[in-house]
Order: structure tokens, then C-alpha cells, then sequence
């Protein structure tokens, strides 16, 4: 493998090799702690736009295999390890990590000392960082100068471009807004309902022309709070949320925060992994999550919205409901793929709110 730098806009510069993609590529560095699950986090489409780091040492041990694809490809920026394991069990893994990145055109490196990198970002927070293979000085200047991803408007890059039919005969009919819809969402809600899988911007003229029981916003990359956003499926939602049931999961929940007026923070660091423990209903549920925004609570005090979960290692808001409309969002992904299905029940509890909505 050849020789490979990672980049940071604090001056950093790491060595290592390069594997995957043999190009340049620029996002922001974040980490996930996930021990295994690699290929559901490369294909996750909220980690659009960032460079993603893997806690976990060792790397691509079990291969990649087509039934953990999370999206239609790879979405990460790009891909740092400690080490890739280059000789995966072939019991599992239908291809090695490496060719799957090389058929992406998405460029890795190995060899780096995630475990400093890490620290780094704990300390300082997330920051713009390339991977590049050539003149690592040269390239921090520019690297300084390009904006952060979420000044994009990421959701519109993975969202559906048209609308999606799940037909389930003599079941709930439930519009799925997709701000970057994981796989394994559209599964679960696809069991259950007859479901519809809509572009996030789509109008609320389509749900006075179909007999809709119930909305669903997923999870999604970047700032909840662009202005797209804000133009679009916020603005709509507000005036669909007397109408029908909602639920929300991590992006959904940022998203009915400002429904109801509330505000989103950018965390220092975010949430990233499949080990996150989150405290409801005097319980600690071990959930997997994947955001670098919160809810600020005070923000919706008096909005009808209140706190009913809330994370147990930092005490950021992880889940909310309504105190009078049938609507409740949590901050993580009970649909798992990767982490623990602990709370997959949440998908029960949007059914029976539908079904008790005659």
C-alpha cells in the first residue's frame, strides 16, 4: 500500500498507507466506538459528508457481504483505521474491505493511531480533515479554506428523488419523509404499514390526495437546521402535526424540535457508535447512534414537546413526546443495523398509536 497522510485543519499531520480509492478526498473527522458493524456505518447516509474513524483496532476482519448494506453505496468521505485486515473469513465476508472502498471510489487509510486521533477530537471537537497522497503541507491551506459539509444541504443529496411504494395489504398507510432513510428503517416500517417513502421536501398537497394514517421522518446527515430544511419539511410539518401520528428517529427528532419552535445544537463531538446508554422509563436501553446535533431542551418548554429520555453518559435529550398529539422522536436508531435491538419495540409503539387513531 502506499504511502498516505491524514490531514487536519489544526495543522496535524498523521502518516500511514493508503488503501481503498487511491485519491484525494476531504470531510469532517468524526469517530464511531462500534466494535463491529463497519459496513452499515460506511453505507449509513447521515455519516454523508465525513471522514469516518473506527475506534474498534482492527478492521474489515469479517468482510463485506450484501445483506448489511445500509444504502445503495458507500457514503462516507472517507475511512481511517488502525489496521485493515487484508485476509477476512470468507464464512461471512463475500468480499475484503479494501476492493469494496477501490469499487466505491471512496479512499481509506490505515496505520494511523486512531487512539490519538481520537483524544484529539474528544479535546477539540470535530474538525475538517483530507486524506491525500501528496504534499500534506500544501494541502492544509486549501483544506482551511473549503466549507464544513453541513453548510451543504446533505439531505437533499440522499434523499429519494421520487416517491416509493411499500404496498401491505389491509394495513396502516404510513408517508415515510426520507432525510437519508437507512435500510433497515424502511424494513421495519415496511413489515407493519403500508408505507410510503417520500423526498424530504415533499409538499402537503400529496397527503390531501392520499388517505394517510401516519408520518414517519427519518434519520439524515448534516445541520437539521439549514435553511432547506427550514424551507421545506420543517415548514410542512407544521402544518401536518394536528393531522396525523408522528413518529421521528435522530434527524426526526432534531426536525420536530423546530416544528414546535424549538432549537438544535451542534455537538462537540456527537454520538457514534453502537454502545450509547440512554435512560426511559426507569430503565438504561443500550442504543446505537449516529448524530453530531441535540435538542435543546430549554427551547421547548411550553411547546407541548417534553423529555422522556435523555442520554446517561452526557444528559443530552434522547427521546421526546407530546404531552396532547399522538407524537413522539428518539435521538437514536432502534432499528439497530449495527449495535443492539433493544428498543426495536418503539416501531410496535407507532402501530399501536396508529391502530388507537381510528
Amino acid at each position: 500500500m502506499a504511502k498516505c497522510f491524514l490531514v487536519l485543519e489544526d495543522g496535524t499531520i498523521m502518516e500511514g498507507t493508503g488503501f481503498g480509492f487511491m485519491g484525494n478526498t476531504s470531510g469532517e473527522v468524526v469517530f464511531s466506538t462500534g466494535m463491529t458493524g463497519y459496513q452499515e456505518s460506511l453505507t449509513d447516509p447521515s455519516f454523508r459528508g465525513q471522514i469516518l474513524t473506527m475506534s474498534y483496532p482492527l478492521i474489515g476482519n469479517y468482510g463485506v457481504n450484501p445483506k448489511d448494506i445500509e444504502s445503495d453505496k458507500v457514503q462516507v468521505s472517507g475511512y481511517v483505521v488502525r489496521e485493515l485486515c487484508d485476509s477476512p473469513s470468507l464464512y461471512y465476508g463475500h468480499q475484503d474491505l479494501d476492493s469494496f472502498l477501490k469499487d466505491n471510489k471512496i479512499p481509506g487509510i490505515a496505520g494511523i493511531d486512531t487512539r490519538a486521533l481520537i483524544i484529539k477530537i474528544r479535546t477539540g471537537g470535530t474538525m475538517k480533515g483530507a486524506i491525500v497522497h501528496d504534499d500534506p503541507a500544501g494541502y492544509l491551506e486549501k483544506l482551511r479554506k473549503m466549507p464544513y459539509p453541513s453548510d451543504s444541504n446533505l439531505v437533499g443529496d440522499v434523499s429519494t428523488k421520487e416517491v416509493l411504494h411499500f404496498p401491505k395489504e389491509g394495513a396502516k398507510k404510513v408517508a415515510l419523509f426520507d432525510c437519508g432513510v437507512k435500510n433497515n428503517i424502511v424494513r421495519e416500517l415496511s413489515k407493519r404499514f403500508d408505507l410510503y417513502q417520500l423526498p424530504y421536501d415533499t409538499p402537503v398537497k400529496f397527503f390531501r390526495d392520499h388517505e394517510i394514517d401516519g408520518l414517519f421522518i427519518s434519520n439524515g446527515p448534516g445541520d437539521p437546521a439549514h435553511p432547506a430544511l427550514k424551507e421545506t419539511i420543517i415548514s410542512n410539518f407544521k402544518k401536518l402535526k394536528d393531522d396525523y401520528p408522528i413518529m421521528g428517529i435522530c434527524m426526526g427528532n432534531q426536525l420536530l424540535c423546530q416544528v414546535f419552535g424549538g432549537n438544535t445544537y451542534k455537538l462537540k463531538f456527537g454520538h457514534r457508535g453502537a454502545n450509547q446508554p440512554v435512560k426511559y422509563k426507569d430503565r438504561v436501553f443500550i442504543t446505537s447512534q449516529n448524530h453530531g446535533y441535540a435538542v435543546d431542551p430549554e427551547t421547548i418548554q411550553g411547546s407541548g414537546l417534553e423529555v422522556e429520555q435523555v442520554n446517561v453518559n452526557d444528559g443530552t435529550v434522547e427521546g421526546m413526546r407530546h404531552r396532547e398529539l399522538p407524537i413522539f422522536s428518539v435521538q437514536y436508531h432502534p432499528e439497530a443495523s449495527p449495535g443492539p435491538r433493544d428498543t426495536v419495540f418503539l416501531f410496535d409503539d407507532f402501530q399501536k398509536m396508529l391502530e388507537a387513531k381510528r
